[in-house]
């Protein structure tokens, strides 16, 4: 279920552009979480890495998190 869940708040962050500079400012993971959590989604930290299948593109995260998220 949290692939979906990171997948609903990847898009919502995309639609939203208050929420996805939020999301862009987030420097961990920890961070990424509580933000989806203040929106209504619950994200499983695991599901969040490779190598599951990336759910949000390089240019909603910050540089270090896309360096941890996005690496293959």
């Amino acid at each position: 279920m949290s692939i979906k869940e990171i997948k609903a708040f990847s898009e919502q962050a995309k639609a939203d552009l208050a929420l996805g500079e939020k999301l862009k400012a987030c420097e961990k993971v920890r961070e990424v979480i509580a933000l989806a959590k203040e929106h209504g989604f619950a994200i499983i930290e695991d599901v969040l890495y490779p190598p599951n299948e990336p759910q949000f593109s390089e240019a909603q995260l910050s540089p270090k998190m896309a360096k941890a998220l996005l690496r293959a």
